[in-house]
């Protein structure tokens, strides 16, 4: 039988999301300390406000961006030019996205889980507009920017399961293509939202005398940057993912497959470890899924992982002027930064053009290849041309929303894998997010 591939490209820059745990941790610490110890600063959210920032154009975020202030531990200095460059992109994106849900249809915005995510932007909003209008030049306001910044990550850690379940309950409402079209973009937007609200808790965490909170459970890789791994190996990734989808494998179906890796597996390159974990442990669940359910536990799941050319081929450039012209480019619509979905509507001009376009890093920038090849049979042609949809329509009501609840079946479990951004290990199980949100994440940054 031959091979079924199922191709990832990741084009490498310095890519950011989620923290790592350590990261987490503290995240959540300061957090606490927040709630109990000090309340937040807020101000009054007006819809000027809203209107003014929401017209700012947004651009494609940068790794250069997330790695300008330098490696940590940072200087004092260095800090603060961190957690000014964190407030003076901040604002702009949550406005664009209490914008955004504001232009879904009324009745849509009504249901009450998607008008909790949209007071809880308006939440956010509210911690930071009172740093708006000046800038962080003490460390004893960094700290408390940096709380803000705490707040923020915790406050928006359950949107992808929360919207999921809005949008299941007002489907009536809205069309299948519509909902995707909106949350294909909010949860791309979501993306640069967190990870630049991460990297500067993470830059923060390794450079003030909380420092200890890094350390917690073995030392910090001297490659790690803020949320990103600059020696990240992506087989260290594909082993982790194994044994997590593996072992709930086994405990669903009796058996296991085994993975081969194959190609160069002691490469590196510089990447954010979450993004790749949700994607290969998304693709990995697939894979043994198919391979067991079709009889063929025995054969091997082969993951092979190849570096992209250093150097683009000479034919490749020949009629071009510039080598650039044929780098991978990022793209507002990669980042959900065009409002194209909100403005389909309002019949608005969206503020950021789509053709907007920023080169990640210079074209030798190494990146990676990663193919995963099982023997399952492949996906089905009536479900091909829907795999990049967040298909929740396509299953049943009281499967769905026990699902978002919390109460599946724990047989369940391959379909349940957590992945980056908070949500519950059960909190999107069976509701077709994982492939959607895998390329999200592969693309943000110019990979696919």
């Amino acid at each position: 039988m031959a091979q079924v591939q199922r191709p990832l490209v990741i084009q490498s820059q310095f890519v950011r999301q989620l923290c790592p745990l350590h990261t987490r941790r503290a995240s959540a610490s300061l957090f606490t300390r927040t709630r109990h110890h000090r309340q937040l600063s807020t101000a009054t959210v007006t819809d000027h406000d809203i209107s003014r920032l929401a017209s700012l154009p947004l651009h494609p975020l940068t790794l250069t961006d997330l790695v300008k202030h330098g490696r940590p531990p940072l200087t004092t200095p260095q800090l603060l030019q961190s957690a000014n460059f964190t407030l003076s992109i901040l604002p702009a994106r949550l406005a664009h996205r209490i914008q955004s849900l504001r232009n879904l249809p009324f009745i849509v915005v009504s249901n009450p889980h998607i008008s909790k995510i949209h007071s809880n932007y308006m939440h956010s909003l509210s911690t930071l507009l009172p740093w708006a209008e000046r800038d962080i030049t003490s460390l004893e306001d960094e700290v408390k920017f940096t709380e803000v910044m705490a707040d923020l990550v915790n406050t928006h850690s359950n949107t992808i399961s929360i919207l999921a379940r809005g949008f299941l309950e007002a489907r009536k409402y809205i069309s299948p293509r519509d909902v995707t079209r909106f949350l294909d973009e909010h949860l791309r937007a979501r993306i640069g939202t967190r990870l630049i609200a991460e990297q500067h808790l993470a830059l923060h965490f390794s450079s003030q005398p909380h420092k200890e909170v890094m350390h917690e459970g073995g030392e910090e890789s001297s490659g790690w940057n803020g949320v990103i791994d600059t020696e990240l190996r992506p087989a260290k990734i594909v082993e982790l993912c194994e044994n997590v989808v593996g072992d709930i494998c086994e405990l669903k179906y009796g058996v296991r497959p085994h993975v081969v890796i194959k190609g160069e597996p002691g490469y590196t390159f510089a990447h954010v470890p979450v993004h790749l974990e949700y994607i290969i442990t998304e693709l990995l669940k697939n894979a043994f899924r198919a391979t067991v359910e079709s009889g063929r536990e025995r054969d091997p799941i082969e993951v092979t992982i190849a570096p992209l050319p250093e150097e683009i081929p000479q034919q490749e450039t020949a009629d071009r002027k510039d080598a650039e012209d044929v780098r991978p480019r990022v793209k507002n619509v990669d980042q959900g930064t065009t409002d194209i979905a909100s403005n389909r509507w309002t019949g608005k001009t969206p503020s950021a053009p789509s053709s907007a376009q920023i080169l990640p890093l210079a074209h030798s920038t190494p990146g990676v290849t990663i193919r995963i090849r099982d023997r399952g049979g492949g996906i089905s042609p009536d479900t091909l041309p829907h795999i990049w949809d967040y298909s929740f329509t396509t299953f049943n009501d009281d499967k769905a929303s026990s699902t978002l609840s919390g109460r599946s079946n724990s047989m369940d479990a391959l379909s349940a894998i957590s992945g980056p951004g908070g949500d519950g290990a059960n909190s999107l199980a069976g509701l077709g997010y994982g492939l959607p949100l895998g390329r999200a994440y592969a693309e943000y940054f110019g990979g696919g």
